[in-house]
């Protein structure tokens, strides 16, 4: 009796403190995100979700991110806490994804509160969605405006890029290495600036001055000469990813693509502001009144692949082209891996796969279209008397039409078609470009893992900028962003990160390495810079924040001047050194990252062939134009799809034109070029490979181009150099390939080298006529031919030669 009684007063204790705990009060009570989710979130899931790690692209320290979800689709829905991906995980219903996958579980409680507070509508604290935390990497931080730092050795420094070097330098106990002898010098500058030799009256003119301005005077020369753009337009190519035809397997040429690259080397020869030669490439179509040059501007963007393959899918070949688009704007401007976030959220930078659309949705609208240029005033006159000399001929053919006899109609008629078809073709190119969609805009989704055809639902996002950086204000607050937007975003003078990543190109070609070494990545996974206050000072400067007239304002002409940045460089003191490395640098720092001297730098693939061409006496200086075939190994045309592209190597004006100007074919490149390391041009190349292979010297050395080159060379020494001895004739040689003559040693060994061959060939004539070939010079023994041309090749393979000191 007595158990009965203590189960009934159990049971009913039981029945009361259920019934307490199903309360309307307590059953209903509101879920407060700070006092209930917060310490939650912040015990078990910030680890691999918040600002520092995004685990599978989710975010759940900031409402808007959390609300969006991960790379594989929304974990909250608000109101459905059974249907919320959060809730499977972390209640252990999907035994493969138990969250967290470390450390303790979530508690019932717990889960249960996740539960109430997803089902009340998984409320934020007012202003938390908005709040995007910033990343603390040292690129996404505001310009810093550095004062040029005291140092103790005041006579050397030039301008106040030496102050900083020079700073760090003392800080070391180092000194600069003394400058450069005036020979090395003009080599230098006029190999960086027009990649080209300097000539022998250059050299002495350049010796001889005696003036305080006399290297200045240089440096502006050059600045203003017409190759400037050729050698400075090539590093943008690169990065434009730039060549003449489509790609993929059937890799059709593109016979008006040289529009483009002429425009970028007219605008840098212009010294068109670094932030307009942005916009118009990336907006040129959005501009007001946009002209025919800032509508092809646009071209940048259709350096991308296209795929004409019968069975190819176009949107997904459309969709790939505006990855490539996104990806090349977050390398080119600024200095980021976003291709990472085109699968997931990247797993280092602060770049969620949504920004990484979001930045997609810009280039989304952008639709590929053809509009057309006129040809030369020449070619158009041409034209004129040909349509005009057509329509005569039409006239005539339909007026013997109407007199002929019956009989004689079919005849006629068949004869007046026919001159109907050969009328001639219109002066005018056909340029790939791309324009704003104006109908019908596209959505723009999450991909899920970058795959087109699996958009993530209810994942829409709408074009803009990275979190981590400035926000992005369209122009019209009443509309989405454009490309115009974005344009403008990424010049901005809040945006640290352009004007870091392009003052960091300008280093890297001047130095063989970037203030920055990793010029393609200047996220968290990057190399810092080496002298992070000299890399602000120029950024700023170079924008115009440094720069102050009278009134206290910037000054618009020298603003995000490409020329009065490369000037500045190259009037400075640590440009100037000397690149003889120094014993004691090689413990201290073996990879000069302290600019105790130069650096001693192999010049480009196409430069490699210039200077030869050049030294010789056969290259075409013509500026721009289309795109000319040099003289090809066998066998790598044949290497195209089908047969369908033939190499018809060009009359000898343009057979012998710069490396920029040469056809570049993506499945097939010239073999020239890719042997000294010339990007394959399929993506963005920010900063081309060096290498140093035994095939580089089997090219340099047979190659035909290169054998071509050295018989010329001798044919010009033989027939215009000094007519006195033969050393005279070395020296001449000598100094149009260095600059600098020769010393006594170097001349002694020439000169033995000249004499040996000239014993060799006397006695195998059959080689000599096979060695000089074509390129005879006048009233000279083909024997004596063939010796000169034996001994100058070695002067064209010497590692000064094609290395910039």
């Amino acid at each position: 009796m007595r158990i009965n009684r203590l189960v009934i007063a159990c049971a009913m204790t039981v029945s009361f403190l259920l019934m307490a705990s199903l309360s309307p009060a307590r059953a209903t009570r509101e879920i407060e995100f700070a006092r209930d989710i917060q310490p939650i979130l912040a015990k078990a899931c910030l680890s691999c979700h918040g600002p520092e790690k995004q685990e599978a692209g989710l975010r759940l320290d900031r409402g808007d991110l959390a609300m969006f979800g991960g790379d594989s689709g929304k974990a909250i829905l608000p109101g459905k806490s059974e249907q919320s991906r959060l809730i499977h995980y972390v209640s252990g219903r999907d035994a493969d994804k138990v969250m967290p996958p470390e450390g303790p579980r979530l508690s019932a409680e717990e889960i249960e509160t996740l539960r109430k507070w997803i089902d009340q509508g998984a409320t934020w604290p007012e202003g938390d969605s908005k709040s995007a935390s910033k990343n603390d990497h040292w690129a996404y931080q505001p310009l810093h405006q550095n004062n040029p730092p005291q140092v103790i050795a005041r006579n050397w420094p030039i301008n106040p890029i030496d102050q900083f070097v020079l700073a760090k330098l003392e800080s070391r106990g180092l000194s600069p290495s003394p400058e450069a002898d005036r020979y090395t010098l003009i080599r230098r500058l006029s190999l960086d600036l027009i990649g080209l030799l300097p000539t022998i009256s250059e050299v002495d003119a350049f010796c001889s001055d005696t003036n305080a301005d006399a290297y200045e005077h240089a440096v502006d020369r050059m600045l203003q000469s017409p190759h400037f753009g050729e050698r400075w337009g090539r590093h943008w190519l690169d990065m434009a990813r730039y060549a003449d035809s489509d790609g993929y397997e059937k890799d059709n040429p593109r016979p008006d693509a040289f529009l483009w690259r002429d425009w970028v080397i007219d605008a840098i020869n212009a010294d068109m502001p670094f932030d307009q030669f942005t916009i118009e490439q990336i907006a040129g179509d959005l501009l007001p009144d946009a002209t025919q040059n800032q509508r092809l501007a646009t071209a940048f963007h259709r350096q991308t692949l296209t795929n004409t393959e019968g069975g190819a899918d176009q949107e997904q070949f459309r969709v790939e082209a505006c990855f490539d688009r996104t990806e090349t704007t977050g390398a080119v401007w600024l200095g980021l891996t976003i291709g990472c976030a085109r699968c997931h959220s990247h797993k280092y930078d602060a770049i969620s796969q949504r920004e990484y659309y979001q930045l997609f949705a810009f280039y989304n609208n952008g639709d590929e279209q053809t509009f057309s240029v006129p040809k030369t005033d020449e070619e158009i006159r041409k034209y004129g008397k040909e349509l005009a000399a057509h329509e005569v001929a039409i006239a005539n053919a339909q007026s013997a039409l109407r007199d002929a006899p019956k009989e004689m109609v079919t005849v006629l008629t068949d004869k007046l078609n026919a001159i109907k078809k050969k009328a001639p073709a219109k002066p005018e190119h056909h340029v790939r470009v791309v324009a704003q969609r104006s109908k019908n805009p596209r959505k723009t989704f999450v991909l899920r893992r970058g795959e087109f055809l699996d958009p993530i639902a209810d994942s829409e996002v709408y074009p803009n900028g990275l979190g981590t950086l400035m926000p992005l204000r369209p122009r019209n607050t009443n509309e989405r962003g454009d490309r115009l937007d974005l344009a403008r975003w990424l010049v901005s003078k809040d945006n640290p990160l352009t004007p870091r990543v392009t003052v960091n190109h300008v280093w890297r070609t001047l130095f063989g390495a970037g203030i920055v070494k990793t010029a393609n990545d200047f996220g968290v996974r990057g190399e810092p810079p080496t002298h992070p206050e000299l890399l602000d000072w120029l950024a700023s400067n170079f924008i115009g924040l440094n720069k102050r007239d009278s009134l206290g304002g910037s000054n618009p002409k020298t603003d995000w001047s490409r020329k009065a940045l490369i000037k500045q460089i190259v009037m400075s003191a640590t440009y100037r050194q000397s690149s003889k490395r120094r014993l004691e640098l090689s413990e201290i720092d073996p990879q000069n990252k302290l600019l105790a001297c130069q650096n001693r730098i192999r010049v480009e693939g196409e430069i490699v062939r210039d200077i030869s061409l050049d030294a010789a006496g056969l290259l075409t200086r013509k500026i721009g134009g289309p795109s000319v075939f040099p003289a090809l190994p066998p066998g790598i045309a044949e290497l195209s799809y089908a047969g369908n592209f033939k190499w018809t190597v060009s009359n000898e004006v343009d057979r012998y034109r710069r490396g920029l100007y040469t056809f570049f074919k993506r499945t097939a490149p010239h073999p020239n070029l890719i042997t000294f390391d010339c990007p394959d041009a399929n993506i963005t190349c920010v900063d081309r490979s060096k290498s140093n292979t035994p095939l580089q010297a089997l090219v340099a050395l047979n190659n035909e181009s290169f054998l071509e080159a050295s018989q010329a060379f001798a044919k010009r020494i033989l027939e215009s150099g000094p007519t006195s001895d033969a050393n005279s004739k070395l020296v001449f040689a000598f100094r149009i390939c260095l600059a600098r003559p020769p010393r006594e040693r170097e001349a002694i060994v020439l000169a033995e080298m000249l004499e040996s061959s000239r014993r060799w060939y006397s006695d195998h004539m059959d080689e000599a006529k096979a060695l000089v070939g074509k390129q005879m010079a006048s009233n000279i023994d083909v024997g004596e031919n063939a010796a000169w041309i034996a001994t100058l090749r070695v002067l064209m393979n010497l590692d000064e030669f094609i290395t910039r000191e």
